[in-house]
Parts: structure tokens; C-alpha cells; sequence
């Protein structure tokens, strides 16, 4: 596997490349309906993409109040440190922004990968398109 590269993406220009990621892990594979995973967010959310080489692997958005979403890594790079790489840069670039406190709806098999990058669960369990997940929140020292 070549090293993993994220960057901050366009919405408008990388809009395919966003879309086929996110319709892949979460329409497709989660079955989240596609009202629930496009909203008027995305317009105003700095996008990131991870990359292996050229080709687009994954991907997360931050809104500008310090919250994380949209976080997905396509099938077939899961487990090869994507999501890590992808979640390091969205933090590093929260904090340049001063957003000193980061917050996420993490789907609960995922904690303990957020909990690794310093998030701590903050809700009790709830359902959000049938699937369990948790609030999270981590602050920046």
C-alpha cells in the first residue's frame, strides 16, 4: 500500500468523489437513507479526502462549531490506519481553526477507535438511522 495522504477537499470539486464514498459506506453498505446523509451542512463544512495515490479512499467533514461527521473509509482500506490518518488531519486543522472542543455521533463499535484519539462518550446510546450510536467529545489542550 503506498503512504495515505489526506487533504482538505472542495465540496463543488470534489463533489463525485465525496459522494461515491459516502453513498458507498453509508447508503449502500449501512443502509442510512440518502435524506438522512445529504444535508445543507455539507455546503458550508470543510471536506477531507484520504487518498491512496490518486485514488480517493476516504473521507470527514468538520463544521465550523467543531463538530465531525461523515466519516467514512471505503471497505476494502478499513483497518489500514485510513481512518486514523483521515481523523488526525480533521483534528489538526480544528485546531488551527481554534476550536478547542471537537464533537462527534460516533457509531458505538467505533468508540473505542475515537476514545484512541482522545474522545470521550458523553450520552447514553441511541439510535440515528437504526444503527446505536453515542455522543462523543474531545478538547483540545
Amino acid at each position: 500500500m503506498n503512504s495515505v495522504q489526506v487533504r482538505i477537499a472542495d465540496w463543488q470539486q470534489d463533489n463525485a468523489e465525496l459522494r461515491r464514498i459516502r453513498e458507498a459506506v453509508f447508503i449502500a453498505e449501512q443502509a442510512v437513507p440518502p435524506e438522512q446523509e445529504w444535508d445543507a451542512d455539507d455546503n458550508e463544512a470543510v471536506h477531507f479526502l484520504a487518498l491512496e495515490g490518486d485514488y480517493p479512499i476516504g473521507t470527514a467533514r468538520l463544521l465550523a462549531d467543531g463538530q465531525i461527521g461523515r466519516v467514512a473509509v471505503l471497505r476494502d482500506w478499513r483497518g489500514m490506519n485510513v481512518g486514523d490518518a483521515l481523523m488526525r488531519a480533521v483534528l489538526a486543522e480544528a485546531e488551527r481553526r481554534g476550536l478547542t472542543e471537537q464533537t462527534l455521533t460516533a457509531q458505538v463499535h467505533a468508540t473505542a477507535f475515537y476514545e484512541r484519539l482522545g474522545f470521550e462518550v458523553v450520552s447514553d446510546e441511541f439510535l440515528e438511522a437504526g444503527i446505536p450510536h453515542v455522543d462523543m467529545l474531545r478538547r483540545s489542550h
